[in-house]
């Protein structure tokens, strides 16, 4: 039971104006191949947004990966989502879907929606290197790749 919540098609806009209303510290993604949302009553409760593989080894043209997810913390919305990608993922073709999550988040929401786990990566120093500069952000966080196929 979903709670009233439907699965929506949304423009990449749209999506980035939620997930920088409720995460400011995104930005929007590279990649995008398509973004969905969830409403109830006409009214937006969470997004996800899919592209390509943000690390340049997943990216063999079969694989997306779901970039950004935000809530507004409805209920069941986070794994609605989740599911409703995967869905979409293997309607358009592709074999595999990917994301990560940070240390300290469960991935209850990737589980109820099939997900597993398949690699737990070690914290790094930071993203930059002098072919590309960037932000110190997210240095030292521990991620895990969680991964679902048809």
């Amino acid at each position: 039971m979903n709670g009233g919540l439907v699965v929506v098609p949304l423009r990449l806009a749209d999506a980035a104006e939620f997930v920088k209303d409720h995460h400011r510290h995104h930005r929007p993604p590279q990649g995008h191949k398509f973004s969905l949302g969830v409403v109830q009553d006409q009214v937006l409760h969470g997004v996800a947004i899919v592209g390509r593989p943000v690390a340049r080894h997943c990216d063999d043209g079969r694989t997306l990966e779901v970039t950004r997810t935000a809530t507004d913390g409805t209920r069941n919305a986070n794994s609605i989502l989740y599911g409703a990608a995967r869905r979409a993922t293997f309607a358009l073709g592709y074999d595999r879907l990917i994301t990560y999550t940070q240390a300290g988040e469960s991935g209850a929401s990737l589980r109820g929606a099939g997900y597993q786990v398949v690699a737990q990566r070690k914290p790094r120093s930071g993203w930059w290197t002098p072919s590309r500069p960037r932000g110190e952000r997210n240095a030292y966080i521990q991620r895990t790749l969680w991964e679902t196929t048809p």
